[in-house]
């Protein structure tokens, strides 16, 4: 079972939660933003640092116009040619280098990247976070570290919660766009403990409906206040991967592997879609971590956790199998 600090945390976090959707639902409907955009509670994020802190170089790019909403780009020193010939660079007010791009020399060869799109859970979800960066690649591309760097026929999704939801639609698209979308093509996708529901509950939704930290009652909210009104509906295809006539057919989409804590609530609608992919051949396992509540691995809380730190073990592992060239495993 969770430790005792795990259980009095969830207690503080649903209350938590419980006030942030109250003050939603209190919004008059004329103080609703038009582009169905909601702001989320302020988190401490670690500010982003183009200068290769042990390591790694990362950026934030702000993607809408209307909204605050942004990507963060991590960039390893590994695959960066530091010949000064090659090289734009640019000085911080301290004198640290700042990594602003490069254009490789022609004819030579360089390391390029898996693209990996990551939604977090508790979005509104309603436009593709990364479109605009990604909006022509190669030396028109916007984004200069993702132009120099970016493989696009190897990218990853990576869904949290109700991220993982948007994660499985994107992928769905892709499958559906096909050849529309070359040179892009999402080779793989990752949900951790989804955040799928239905009309028929399950034996989890019935024995862990007050589970740690997001309770069923909380997410009735969220999806009320997600869904169309006029429309409520469990079944829908946002809410539930298994509903009959989904398009496209299962046989059709990318390996997928999927996360799940035994002590969550939805974790049987997700394991019950691991397995109809899997009925469709598709290279889809599951893992299931023991006496672990939703998002054990990704809140700050839990981070450091035994159980988040394999599972972001095993997820780099399987990912590395789809992200390798030439049958190499591929390695930062």
């Amino acid at each position: 079972m969770p430790s005792l600090a795990v259980k009095l945390y969830s207690i503080f976090f649903k209350f938590q939660q419980r006030y942030m959707l109250h003050n939603l639902t209190q919004n008059p409907v004329h103080a609703v933003d038009p582009f169905g955009i909601t702001s989320r509670r302020e988190e401490s994020t670690a500010a982003s640092n183009p200068s290769f802190y042990e390591g790694v170089a990362t950026k934030d790019i702000h993607i809408d116009p209307f909204s605050s909403l942004c990507i963060r780009i991590f960039l390893p020193a590994t695959v960066v040619n530091f010949d000064p010939t090659t090289i734009i660079e640019d000085k911080s007010k301290d004198g640290a280098f700042i990594y602003s791009g490069y254009s490789p020399q022609a004819g030579t060869k360089h390391k390029k990247l898996p693209v990996c799109g990551k939604w977090m859970g508790n979005g509104n979800g309603r436009r593709r976070a990364d479109a605009h960066v990604f909006d022509g690649f190669g030396a028109s591309m916007a984004e200069p570290w993702l132009a120099a760097h970016g493989d696009p026929s190897r990218c990853v999704l990576l869904g949290v919660s109700s991220g993982a939801n948007i994660a499985d639609y994107v992928a769905r698209k892709a499958v559906e766009a096909g050849k529309l979308l070359d040179p892009v093509k999402v080779v793989a996708q990752v949900l951790m403990y989804p955040f799928f529901i239905g009309s028929n509950p399950t034996a989890s939704e019935i024995k862990l409906a007050n589970s740690y930290f997001y309770d069923k009652s909380v997410c009735m909210q969220t999806w009320k206040l997600f869904l169309p009104e006029e429309k409520f509906d469990l079944d829908h295809p946002a809410a539930n991967p298994l509903i009959p006539g989904r398009e496209p057919p299962l046989k059709f989409m990318p390996p997928t592997l999927t996360v799940v804590a035994e002590q969550d609530w939805m974790k049987d609608r997700a394991i019950a879609y691991s397995e109809e992919l899997r009925r469709a051949n598709i290279d889809a396992p599951l893992l299931e971590y023991k006496d672990v509540v939703h998002e054990f691995a990704t809140l700050d809380v839990l981070l450091q956790t035994p159980q988040a730190q394999a599972c972001a073990e095993d997820i780099a592992i399987w990912v590395k199998k789809y992200i390798s060239l030439r049958g190499h495993e591929f390695s930062y």
